[in-house]
């Protein structure tokens, strides 16, 4: 197949893309970014004036990761690159893949989104049919998936990934948290009871090609491992991987003054996510649990 990925020198796509290549794929890679990419069966397409309008070239799958980092104080110009990266610049690209041949569009277009979409929901256990809920990050997630479903115009079949953390080496929250820790500064947030749906970044990039492959599978894709875990389980696990001491506790009220809206949103929130679109796929995950994921990580 021929697969398309924006964002394809980040953290997923980096790791998406060589996982392409070595099942035999050819890729072509939509970056604004530096970092290399292997060369072999890859297409390396910088964007143009207009970074939604992707350069036209024959796809099977178009894979659109690409977005503005949550990290960070959501202050009001915050919030509106973070709203801007992913709804109005998917509506965008979506457009523009309307002005494309036919025969050229992609059969399939993977967006990311996010388990935020959920809002906090508590201990509720959540599947693909579970309501949005409330906040920032789910309207952002419903506004990204509706942008995206555009597509069903065209006769495109659209899969949204609500993600969890992704954990891995090289990218996201993980090579942070694994510093604080070997530094003894790791330890619950809050209270520890909110609950996290994570997943290894090898099982995210086999998830994403497999519902790529697999033609029945259409709309939401929960891209998080079986066992969510508490914010206490985590850290305990991640600290006993490390063979640190967790003494460090953050308390809720200071994390709320420093980094505002985020912290109830990504650190005091949570979401208990099911992955049982990818269970009806039949796939399985390489590290279901927090312990194996942790032990192949460090």
């Amino acid at each position: 197949m021929r697969i398309g990925i924006t964002g394809a020198t980040g953290f997923i796509g980096s790791h998406l893309a060589s996982l392409a290549r070595e099942q035999g794929h050819s890729v072509v890679a939509y970056s604004r970014g530096t970092r290399s990419l292997p060369t072999a069966n890859v297409s390396l397409q910088q964007p143009p004036k207009a970074p939604h309008a992707l350069l036209e070239t024959p796809l099977d799958a178009l894979v659109h990761l690409s977005g503005e980092s949550l990290m960070g104080l959501w202050t009001p110009k915050k919030r509106d690159r973070i709203w801007k990266s992913r709804v109005d610049f998917t509506e965008a690209m979506v457009a523009h893949l309307g002005t494309w041949k036919a025969e050229n569009r992609p059969k399939v277009l993977v967006c990311a989104s996010g388990a935020g979409f959920y809002g906090n929901s508590g201990s509720t256990a959540l599947d693909e049919t579970s309501p949005r809920g409330e906040g920032f990050l789910a309207n952002v997630c419903a506004g990204w998936e509706k942008a995206a479903h555009r597509a069903d115009a065209l006769g495109v079949r659209v899969i949204t990934l609500r993600t969890g953390m992704v954990l891995g080496r090289d990218g996201g929250a993980f090579p942070l948290l694994r510093k604080l820790f070997a530094c003894g500064l790791g330890g619950r947030l809050g209270s520890g009871q909110q609950w996290m749906s994570w997943v290894h970044i090898d099982d995210a990039v086999q998830l994403i090609l497999k519902t790529i492959t697999s033609e029945s599978v259409w709309g939401p894709v929960n891209l998080c491992a079986p066992e969510a875990v508490t914010n206490a389980e985590f850290t305990k696990k991640l600290a006993a991987a490390l063979h640190r001491p967790a003494f460090f506790h953050a308390p809720a009220f200071a994390l709320k003054l420093l980094l505002r809206g985020m912290a109830d949103e990504m650190l005091l929130g949570g979401q208990r996510v099911i992955p049982r679109a990818a269970d009806q796929m039949g796939f399985t995950f390489e590290h279901p649990d927090i312990s194996s994921a942790f032990k192949a990580l460090v």
